[in-house]
């Protein structure tokens, strides 16, 4: 649970968990309600909401977990139409394509990268202070929701 939690810190906010609910199968996790908590067996595959999962010690979030994350004060930047189709694509974001930022503009720290329709669309590590620079990349593109498709052959 601690690398969850250290994960959701480094978007500036804290989310509850009820750790007794949070189920680890191998190294995925999942957040389970008290009746489904009952009913699964050992050898489940998938229940519940998919949080993420460990590699190697590093914690991969699911966007289960990043939507929970959004509907809290975190850091946020909200992109213009064209940035979010090149995110989804998996290219890095541009200072101009950014209409919006709430939370941290500081160099090195976590950003949820929003449409402007409020819907989460992955997350990035800022690479300069959003302040101080006027164009080039800004944002480090980690990880988005075409990534699931760009894997398919």
């Amino acid at each position: 649970m601690r690398f969850i939690e250290d994960f959701v810190s480094r978007f500036q906010v804290r989310i509850s968990l009820d750790k007794n609910l949070v189920v680890k199968k191998q190294n995925r996790y999942f957040l389970l309600i008290e009746d489904l908590k009952r009913l699964i067996s050992d050898d489940f595959f998938y229940a519940g909401t998919y949080i993420g999962k460990t590699k190697k010690g590093k914690f991969f979030p699911g966007f289960n977990l990043l939507r929970m994350i959004a509907k809290k004060k975190a850091s946020k930047i909200v992109v213009d139409k064209k940035t979010e189709w090149l995110f989804i694509c998996g290219r890095d974001i541009f200072k101009q394509g950014i209409m919006q930022v709430t939370g941290s503009r500081r160099k090195g720290d976590y950003t949820l990268i929003m449409n402007q329709h409020g819907e989460c669309l992955g997350f990035g590590k800022i690479l300069c202070h959003l302040d101080g620079v006027k164009d080039g990349v800004v944002i480090k593109n980690i990880s988005d929701v075409g990534d699931f498709l760009r894997r398919e052959k």
